[in-house]
This record gives C-alpha cells, sequence and structure tokens, in this order.
C-alpha cells in the first residue's frame, strides 16, 4: 500500500528506511529548489557516503525542470504541492497509499470545494481507487508496512469528506466502507489502532483520532442502522480522559459533531450540561495550552509540531458556534495558530513531517502531515488574522 514506517509502535525511532539524518540536513537539501521533497527523500534513500552527499545534491537542482516560482499564496502553495503528490504516488509505485490518496487527498477535495486550483487528473485515480473499498484490503505494497484496520480508516475518511464535497454524489461505497469500518470496532465503541501509551501521529492517528473519523464516516453516511454503534462510539467518547493534544482534539471534535447533529443521528435534547461541559473544558485546554508562537506540541508546554497545530485549528474551529465557549479567546488562538502554520511552511508547499519521537524522517508522515495542516488552514480560512502573509 506504501511505504511506511511504524517503528513507534515497536518502540524505535520512525526512519526512513537505510539511512538516518538530520531534519535540518534534510531541510537544507530539500529547500535547494523548491517542488522537489519526494526526489530529496529518494537521495536520502541511497546516500551512504559523503560523496554521496555531493552527489544527491547536485541531482536535486539538476531535477528542477519547471522554472515558474510556486505560488506566494499559502493555501495555494500546499494544494500545488499534494495536487502532484497525490497522483504521482500511484503512478510511480503501482498502489495506493492511505497518506497520499487518504490524508492528502482530503485536503484536495476540500480545496476543490473551496474554489482552489485543483488539477483534474489529481484525484481521477484517487476517487476510482475510493469507490472500490474491498480493494482496499489488498494494497498490493509491503505488507509489512501496511496495517489494514488504520487503512480501512483513512481511505474511509477521503470518500467520506469526497461525498461531502460532492465530489462523489452516490453513498453506497460510503454506505459499504462504513459496513466494512464496523469489523473493526472494539465492543467498547472505539477502534484500537495503536498500541497504548503512543502518542498518535498523522499517518497512525491514535485510538481517539482513529475512532473519531470512523464515527465520522459513519453518520455521513445517513444510515439509521449504525445509529447502536455511533451510540457506542459517543460514549467512549464521554468516558475519555485524553492527555496528549491529538486525543484531546479528537475528543472535542466528535463531541462538537454530537452537538451539531444530522438528520439521521440528531444532537441529544437540551439541556445536556454533561456533554456541553466537557466539550466546554476541552476547548478551554486548547486555548490555555496554545504555546508562545502560536503553535500546540503533542503536551502542554512541549515544542510545537504542525500536525498537533493542524489538529487543535480544526477542533477549535469545529467549535464555533456549538458550545458557549470564549468565543474571542477561540478566535485570537486560531489566527495565532494559522500564522504558525505559515510561518514553518516550507518552500516546497508541504511541512516538515511530525514523528514520535520528534526529530525523525518519513515520507509517509510528511505527506500526512501536509495533508492535516492544509486541511487546517483550509478549514479556518474565514478566522485569518489580518497581518497573515497572502
Amino acid at each position: 500500500m506504501e511505504e511506511i514506517e511504524r517503528a513507534p509502535r515497536h518502540g524505535a525511532p520512525s526512519v526512513t528506511r537505510g539511512l538516518c539524518v538530520s531534519r535540518a540536513t534534510f531541510t537544507t537539501l530539500s529547500n535547494l529548489v523548491p517542488h522537489r521533497y519526494t526526489e530529496a527523500m529518494r537521495c536520502l534513500r541511497l546516500v551512504r557516503t559523503p560523496v554521496g552527499w555531493i552527489v544527491a545534491a547536485i541531482s536535486i537542482v539538476l531535477s528542477a525542470a519547471d522554472p515558474q516560482s510556486p505560488p506566494t499564496d499559502a493555501e495555494q502553495r500546499a494544494v500545488a504541492y499534494l495536487s502532484q503528490e497525490v497522483p504521482n504516488w500511484p503512478r510511480q509505485n503501482h498502489c495506493f497509499s492511505c497518506h497520499n490518496n487518504g490524508d492528502a487527498a482530503r485536503a484536495l477535495y476540500v480545496a476543490r470545494a473551496l474554489s482552489h486550483r485543483v488539477p483534474p487528473d489529481a484525484l481521477q485515480q484517487t476517487t476510482a481507487w475510493l469507490l472500490d473499498p474491498p480493494a482496499w484490503d489488498d494494497p498490493k505494497g509491503d505488507p509489512g508496512f501496511s496495517d489494514l484496520k488504520l487503512a480501512r480508516i483513512q481511505f474511509a475518511a477521503a470518500l467520506t469528506e469526497a461525498v461531502q464535497t460532492a465530489a462523489v454524489n452516490d453513498k453506497k461505497a460510503l454506505t459499504l466502507a462504513a459496513d466494512r469500518l464496523l469489523m473493526d470496532q472494539e465492543d467498547d465503541g472505539s477502534w484500537d489502532v495503536d498500541v497504548p501509551g503512543v502518542v498518535g501521529s498523522p499517518a497512525t492517528y491514535g485510538d481517539a483520532l482513529g475512532t473519531y473519523m470512523a464515527r465520522r464516516t459513519l453518520t455521513v453516511s445517513g444510515e439509521s442502522r449504525f445509529a447502536d454503534a455511533v451510540a457506542r462510539t459517543d460514549a467512549w467518547f464521554m468516558s475519555a480522559k485524553p492527555a496528549a493534544t491529538v486525543d484531546v482534539c479528537a475528543v472535542a471534535l466528535a463531541l462538537a459533531d454530537r452537538l451539531k447533529g444530522t438528520a439521521q443521528f440528531p444532537a441529544p435534547p437540551e439541556p445536556n450540561a454533561s456533554l456541553q461541559q466537557k466539550h466546554h473544558g476541552l476547548i478551554e485546554r486548547l486555548v490555555a495550552n496554545q504555546n508562545s508562537d502560536g503553535g500546540w506540541g503533542p503536551y502542554p508546554k512541549s515544542p510545537s509540531e504542525p500536525f498537533d497545530a493542524a489538529v487543535a485549528l480544526l477542533a477549535l474551529a469545529a467549535a464555533s458556534g456549538v458550545n458557549a465557549i470564549d468565543q474571542e479567546a477561540a478566535e485570537k488562538a486560531i489566527a495565532q495558530g494559522r500564522n504558525y502554520l505559515i510561518g514553518v511552511q516550507l518552500p516546497v508547499g508541504g511541512w516538515i513531517e511530525t514523528t514520535r519521537p520528534s526529530g525523525s524522517q518519513s515520507y509517509a508522515q510528511h505527506i500526512s502531515t501536509s495533508g492535516w495542516a492544509t486541511l487546517a488552514l483550509l478549514k479556518t480560512r474565514n478566522h485569518e488574522d489580518a497581518n497573515e502573509p497572502r
């Protein structure tokens, strides 16, 4: 399915197979020529000697055939970059990646709905793949680097976004995907996609984020027969005591969706003080835990990471209008968070990967991080600060 580094499950750093390099070195190489992050990663997989580093640097420069400058707008630069990476994966690897064709594709569906320039062929193969959920279990990639349970959630999430943005109008495939998700639901209502104690990452999600994404697929399908599964999921979220930022955000997102409700899954009757209080408390925690640079780290007071900042922005944006939160404080936090993401965006248009532990190299994590960061900017565009660079 994809080349995914799952080392954190075994207690080791997540690194690109064959070579681990410093973040500063890789950033220097990738910045030599914008639009060439993928070429830089390929070079880093091959070089193992000092001479190799010289060859790698030269190859990146010489591979820059496109003389055009990248767009200056942060969102459009991100969309342009993902528009290349999403279709490139199946073309070059003859399989589909739940990071390129899952996480990154979700951002492109939203971008297209918001009238960003997304080439017609950027999502063509991905959409066809997503419309065939049984094929997701036959990845054709290295089975040692695949997690079918997580892949079902990630591909289903991309299909959910395609339906939500009207890129796909028929819900039959989404319903089938939802049915397949139920095979992996635990008795307590959650989806167990990571080992206990491991903080969710852009590529591995963690139990809370994985469960939220699965819940969203079930509710967007509109099938009332999923009501029992959704109710068990809601009970799991109400009992959850999240500590890591990504888990706090996932629970807040799930509670916000529940407060909004849908036609088939309506909001609970008023008043529901416990639900509102829990959601309100999580949003207050996010605002209080924002770092001085505008980002969020995996835990309070830990250095900011693009992925943690992205999910925090999504949770804050989702809270707007659904609860009696301090709207002024939330808006300020969103504006500062957007400025953080824009400030750490790479010239190529993506973002340095968030890894657990921090500082490792992983193309899978890079693409997923870039997908989440792009999605966060797109879904908070109405909250932008007046001083934001455009």
